[in-house]
């Protein structure tokens, strides 16, 4: 799939819908700080620079309410059949259980 956007502006993005999100529901950086468990020098570098764990950019989402939001984002794509032969050359039910490129 064809991207436009960098992974330093992706980044930066997240970061500020997170803000945004803290900010909406009228939370202080050490309020959420406090909530989630993520010191508050870690939330402020992540507002600023985007630039967070994995672990503690999950604890910030389960605290604001958007973790469904996140895991959702990364479930993988439907199928999207053009045709019947589309949906005939599938198998069905049949995941991947290993990768093949290197």
């Amino acid at each position: 799939m064809l991207t436009l956007i960098t992974s330093s502006k992706a980044q930066n993005k997240i970061a500020q819908n997170m803000k945004a999100l803290r900010l909406q529901q009228g939370l202080t950086q050490e309020g959420l700080s406090n909530r989630s468990g993520v010191s508050v020098s870690s939330l402020r570098k992540f507002e600023q620079k985007g630039v967070i764990s994995l672990e503690s950019f999950l604890k910030l989402s389960f605290a604001l309410g958007c973790a469904d939001k996140v895991t959702q984002a990364t479930k993988p794509l439907e199928n999207n059949f053009s045709s019947i032969d589309d949906v005939l050359s599938v198998k069905k039910d049949k995941k991947p259980k290993r990768g093949w490129r290197k």
